[in-house]
């Protein structure tokens, strides 16, 4: 049987390699060797390169902190300004590099790789419900107005998440950050 701390530091491994190489630009020797395992190796824990890509996803969605959109105690819309500052500073503190696994698998390989665009839309379909989630909590606070569709919101405000993060990567700069805020929190949410 697979010993479960190699799979981990492979996981590890092909997380990293994913987000700083991308899908195309990593090999499976590339995550054997980051994670300081044999080759040979990595097919006794993932069936594929593309399973690898999954499980990866599946661990990048856990440093997003879904939870701050769920904390209790506080105002839903506070909640979800504190979840994309904390994307955003965490992004910043990175150098603008690697941007979002989900969004760069997407645009690098769904259209070719079924396992991958099923994970990537699952995955922004959680994020987005979670939004969505939080709007209607808003909405029943009387803190957002009662006509606007929290799910079409949601999609709209991840969609626009997503570019932002596409052009802070570009510009190597906050600035698309401060936009983000300002329209999303400043005018399209008052």
């Amino acid at each position: 049987m697979a010993r479960a701390s190699k799979r981990e530091d492979l996981a590890q491994a092909a997380l990293a390699q994913f987000r700083e190489h991308g899908f195309n630009g990593t090999g499976i020797s590339d995550i054997a060797a980051a994670a300081g395992a044999p080759k040979g190796s990595f097919y006794n824990h993932f069936a594929s390169k593309q399973a690898c890509a999954v499980e990866a996803l599946g661990r990048y969605a856990q440093s997003l902190r879904f939870d701050i959109l769920t904390e209790p105690g506080r105002p839903a819309l506070e909640r979800l300004r504190a979840h994309f500052e904390f994307l955003s500073q965490d992004t910043a503190r990175g150098g603008f590099a690697g941007g979002c696994l989900a969004g760069n698998l997407a645009a690098e390989v769904a259209d070719h790789v079924p396992e991958i665009r099923s994970a990537v839309r699952a995955g922004f379909g959680r994020w987005s419900a979670l939004i969505g989630q939080a709007l209607a909590e808003a909405q029943q606070a009387g803190e957002l107005d009662g006509a606007l569709d929290a799910a079409a919101a949601a999609v709209f405000i991840l969609s626009a998440w997503e570019g932002t993060l596409i052009v802070a990567r570009a510009d190597k700069s906050p600035a698309p950050f401060d936009a983000f805020f300002a329209m999303v929190f400043g005018a399209f949410l008052r």
